[in-house]
């Protein structure tokens, strides 16, 4: 993984919008007059998510350093899928009086009174990738619509001609996560009325195995012939998708989508079994968040605008502060110009002793 690639997004990312600029800081030191001893607490939601353990949370960390010469701190927790896990992990946090949190949240709607008791004490609160309710300062995220809109395109794309008179299954998120609606919103209003639904789930905590349960349950209902491609929200329930398929005694597989661009389904993808993933760039997602939490503590309001130029709304609050990251449909004839040319993963790392000959294929080497 090139973590060093974090530099140049996010310098780029950051002169396109002025940020720091704007302040009289520059490059990755923090404004003179501002202190850089600050406590910054990063709570993430689960491990299954391969991204958020691996990326999300070093390149945070690498640029609370950046900004703030080495002396800035990142209190990090994990909560495994657990809502419960996550509250007390949050007040933790509280006690230990950090400066500001940044949580992406197991269950949106369950965090808000812990968002609620960090206000109350003072700390201000940035949802990540997740828009928790709640009284939060800011929110960083992608346009969670339009990756359903680009899933479901591909779905339809793929079929055709034949899109009207095929049945498809949808594998859909976690209830609880507030993403979910608006990435079957997006899919629904590329398919709906362009393919037959036959069966739609909502996996709890995006758990890999009930979604392989459900796909089973999708098969034995709708017949393995059937089934003309499958809507999954994510790459870990698409790999436990295709399992099932597999298992049922597939030897074509259907269009299958996904999401985050984890590395067995940019492989999966390289050997022809996934058809696509979403590549939300979590180089800029991650970075810009980090510059939003420090600008925030250090009071540098004109920065912290800079990057919040979007708004939203949650069920609580209306007019959050909010950037908005651009996402891209990842297929096998661009992983060059998007994963690797990021340094998310090298050929190397995708291209494996097993999917050798695949690579070579696409050129890929």
């Amino acid at each position: 993984m090139a973590l060093p690639a974090v530099a140049v997004v996010s310098a780029l990312t950051l002169t396109a919008c002025g940020a720091l600029d704007a302040v009289g800081g520059g490059g990755s030191t923090a404004t003179p007059n501002k202190r850089n001893d600050i406590k910054v607490g990063l709570l993430l939601p689960d491990k299954d998510t391969a991204r958020f353990e691996k990326f999300d949370y070093p390149l945070f960390k690498q640029r609370v350093a950046a900004l703030t010469r080495d002396k800035g701190q990142v209190v990090y927790e994990n909560a495994e899928a657990s809502a419960a896990k996550q509250s007390k992990q949050f007040a933790e946090l509280i006690d230990r009086k950090v400066d500001i949190i940044v949580v992406d949240a197991v269950d949106a709607k369950a965090i808000a009174p812990d968002v609620r008791k960090a206000k109350d004490a003072g700390i201000p609160v940035i949802a990540y990738d997740r828009l928790a309710q709640g009284p939060i300062d800011a929110y960083i995220s992608h346009d969670n619509e339009l990756v359903g809109e680009v899933q479901g395109r591909a779905i339809t794309d793929a079929l055709g001609d034949k899109a009207a008179s095929s049945r498809i299954v949808m594998i859909n998120g976690s209830p609880a996560d507030p993403n979910t609606a608006l990435f079957k919103a997006g899919a629904l209003s590329e398919l709906k009325g362009r393919v037959l639904i036959a069966k739609s789930y909502d996996v709890n905590e995006w758990l890999p195995a009930t979604a392989k349960s459900d796909m089973r349950k999708a098969i034995q209902t709708v017949g393995l012939g059937n089934i003309a491609a499958v809507y999954s929200a994510n790459d870990g329930m698409a790999g436990a998708a295709i399992e099932a398929l597999k298992s049922a005694g597939a030897t074509k597989l259907p269009p299958v989508t996904g999401q985050d661009a984890n590395l067995d389904a940019v492989q999966r993808i390289v050997a022809g079994e996934q058809s696509m993933t979403v590549y939300k760039s979590f180089l800029l997602e991650a970075t810009n968040a980090a510059e939003m939490a420090v600008a925030k503590v250090q009071g540098r309001d004109i920065a912290f605008e800079a990057l919040t130029e979007d708004s939203v709304d949650s069920p609580t609050n209306k007019d959050i502060p909010a950037m908005l990251v651009p996402v891209v449909a990842l297929t096998r004839s661009n992983i060059k110009s998007t994963v690797i040319k990021d340094g998310v993963y090298t050929v190397k790392e995708i291209c494996t002793a097993q999917y050798a000959s695949d690579c070579a294929a696409i050129g890929l080497k």
